[in-house]
Parts: C-alpha cells; sequence; structure tokens
C-alpha cells in the first residue's frame, strides 16, 4: 500500500492538473446539455471523462487519502474511520459498477437492472454532495474540481436514461412477467418528477439492508454514520476534541538532535511551544530564528518552506518512537550542523540584532515582552 501511495504522490501534479483541465470540459458539457439535450463538447472523448471522473478519480482517492491512513492528530488522517469505512466502500462500489452499466450499454436492459441502474446512480449523486462537504476541512478544492463534476456527469447520465427509456417505451409494446417486473417497469414509466423521488424511498429499505449484511463482518448498527464522525479534522468529524492536548509539530529534525546527550548537543533552557515545555540548544534556537526572519522578510517563501518542511515532520512523527534513542538524536544533531552554520550565517547578513532574534525564540509572550523593555532588544 505505501508502494501504491508514493506511485500516485509522483504523479499527483499530472493527476490535479488532467481533473482541472476535464473538470472545465465538463462543466462546459453541462451547460451545453442543458440548452441543447445533447453531448457535444469532445463527444469522442466524453467515455474517457466519464472513466476518468467516476472510476480513476474516486479509486486514486481512496488509496492515497484514505486506505493507507488511519485517524491521527497530526499526520495525514483517514477520510472515513478506518473501523467503519466497509460500508462506504461497498456504496461507492456499487455506484460506480452501476454507472459503468449504465454508459456502456446502448439499449434498455431488463426492466430490474434498469431499476437499479437509475437507483445507484442518484445514490451516486447523495454520495458525493455528503463527500462535498466532508472533504472540506483537509482538502477543499477536491470536492468542487472533484465531486461536482461527478455530481454533473451522473445528472447527465440520468436524463440520458430517461429519454433512452422513453423512446424505447414508445416504440415498443413491452410484456414483463412477475410483480417485481411490473413494479419496476411502472416506476420506470413514471415521469422524473414522481420516480425519483421513489428511489428516495428506496434508499431507506437498502440502507436498513446493507446494515445487516455489514453486521455480518462486525460492523456496528451505525456504522455508515460513523464512517463520517468517528474521524478527525473534516467535515462530519466529531472527534477533534481528542486533538485538544496533542502536541504536534514536536517531532521535527532541530528538535529531535536537541534530544541527545547532553555534552553533545548542549541544551540551553527549556522553551514553551504549543503551550507544551521542549528542550532548547542552540542549534534549535538558531533554526527557528532563520524560519522567523524568512517569514518577516519573506513571507510567501516561508509558506512554501513551511508546507515542505511539514511533510518531514509527519514522517517523523509517525517514527517517533526511533527518536527517543539518544544516539539517534545526537546523528540528526550533527546532520543538522552545516544547515546551522547556513542559518547563523544568514541571521548575521540580513538581521541587525541577530542574537536578539535568537534569544527570544520559544520564549512565552511574558518573557519576550520584558526582555524588549531592555534597551538591546528594542
Amino acid at each position: 500500500m505505501e508502494a501504491i501511495k508514493l506511485i500516485i504522490s509522483i504523479f499527483t501534479p499530472y493527476i490535479v492538473f488532467g481533473t482541472v483541465i476535464l473538470f472545465a470540459i465538463v462543466l462546459t458539457e453541462f451547460i451545453i446539455y442543458c440548452f441543447t439535450g445533447k453531448i457535444r463538447a469532445l463527444k469522442k472523448f466524453f467515455p474517457l471523462i466519464q472513466i476518468w471522473y467516476v472510476v480513476f478519480l474516486p479509486i486514486t482517492f481512496l488509496l492515497y487519502m484514505d486506505l493507507p491512513n488511519v485517524n491521527d492528530c497530526c499526520v495525514d488522517t483517514a477520510v472515513f474511520s478506518p473501523n467503519h469505512r466497509l460500508g462506504i466502500y461497498l456504496l461507492i462500489l456499487f455506484f460506480i459498477t452501476f454507472y459503468c452499466i449504465s454508459f456502456n450499454r446502448n439499449k434498455i436492459i431488463s426492466p430490474i437492472i434498469e431499476l437499479l441502474i437509475n437507483f445507484f446512480l442518484l445514490m451516486g449523486i447523495a454520495l458525493n454532495i455528503l463527500f462535498c462537504f466532508h472533504f472540506t476541512e483537509i482538502v477543499p478544492i477536491f470536492g468542487f474540481f472533484g465531486n461536482f463534476p461527478i455530481i454533473l456527469l451522473l445528472l447527465i447520465e440520468l436524463s440520458e436514461n430517461q429519454k433512452m427509456l422513453k423512446k424505447h417505451i414508445e416504440k415498443n409494446d413491452i410484456t414483463v412477467n412477475g410483480p417485481i417486473g411490473k413494479i419496476s417497469l411502472y416506476i420506470l414509466s413514471l415521469k422524473p418528477i414522481f420516480k425519483f423521488p421513489i428511489f428516495l424511498i428506496f434508499l431507506i429499505p437498502f440502507i436498513t439492508f446493507l446494515t445487516l449484511f455489514l453486521l455480518l463482518f462486525g460492523q456496528k448498527p451505525d456504522s455508515l454514520i460513523r464512517a463520517f464522525t468517528d474521524t478527525y479534522r473534516h467535515g462530519f468529524s466529531q472527534l477533534d476534541y481528542l486533538c485538544a492536548n496533542v502536541q504536534c509539530g514536536g517531532h521535527f529534525l532541530c528538535s529531535i538532535g536537541a534530544k541527545g546527550h547532553k555534552n553533545i548537543v548542549k541544551p540551553i533552557r527549556y522553551g514553551i511551544r504549543n503551550e507544551q515545555v521542549i528542550i532548547c540548544n542552540r542549534q534549535l534556537l538558531i533554526a527557528n530564528a532563520f524560519e522567523d526572519l524568512v517569514q518577516e522578510k519573506f513571507p510567501t517563501t516561508h509558506k512554501f518552506i513551511r508546507r515542505n518542511y511539514n511533510r518531514v515532520g509527519k514522517l517523523t512523527h509517525r517514527y517517533y518512537y526511533l527518536f527517543e534513542v539518544k544516539l539517534i538524536s545526537d546523528l540528526v544533531y550533527f546532520l543538522m550542523k552545516p544547515l546551522e552554520i547556513i542559518f547563523i550565517i544568514a541571521l548575521y547578513t540580513f538581521d541587525k540584532k541577530p542574537e536578539n532574534r535568537i534569544a527570544i525564540q520559544y520564549l512565552d509572550r511574558s518573557d519576550i515582552s520584558r526582555l524588549k523593555k531592555h534597551s538591546s532588544f528594542s
């Protein structure tokens, strides 16, 4: 799974670029379709666009953003609760399967299959609306560029199904045997304003049946709801309070180096970060002072550096138990020495009072205010 995630990470810029371009095509196609009732924009490539959005993109998203992840306050957290995600995965699989059946057929199938196709397409719209709200916290643009086009494609497919079914009923005298077939044909023959509300009513027994099925695999009766709520930092998350007192970002490289043997890393004092006490040595203070300087002088550059360095923090946090070993912290301290020299040269080059900036790092506000009262800190 880590190998798959690494491969997707490499191609992420291309996936994002392709998704944005195809989003513009889908939006254009939908607007044209609303006025003309026909698929016109890049008609030959429209099946590929459908496969990209309804098959490739959801599977890629789940493999990259959800399946490899667990609930974690400090690193990439799971989109759906790891203990309850099975039901959501089944729903996604159902709607993808019936969407593929729908756009690959050229004629009406049996009434029961047609009923299921329309039902799961409508369910797919409902799911993607929920996903738009659930993905807003960590990946806010995914709902817009990812789920919104899927909703548009599903609406087009539902409309095409309705037109195909209407033509088929008008041209053919359909005879259906059995009560289920007759009920299916009757529902399909209704106008959309009556038919789609019936599909929504069908969601209740379907969800009930799915819940009973999931119980066989150890899932709880409310697992479909808890798949959304038992998560961190997402739209429907209800477990954010568990992260309230968790210290994140404490496993960056210089912080790790400061935890080594005292005679090597030479701790100076304690400091405060995220309301937690940390050990500070000169290397850590210099590194943070350098970041403070970059943030002050070059804020745009600082955002880029911080965003990429946070990835290092997430990686080290995942294996934080290794960095409790002092010998490893000593090694990190020595590896950071060349950067420490570069940081101190930059501070003495671009800052009028570099030692003042170094001295106030990781102090609380009261200590900083008291120091700044002295002339040397003004």
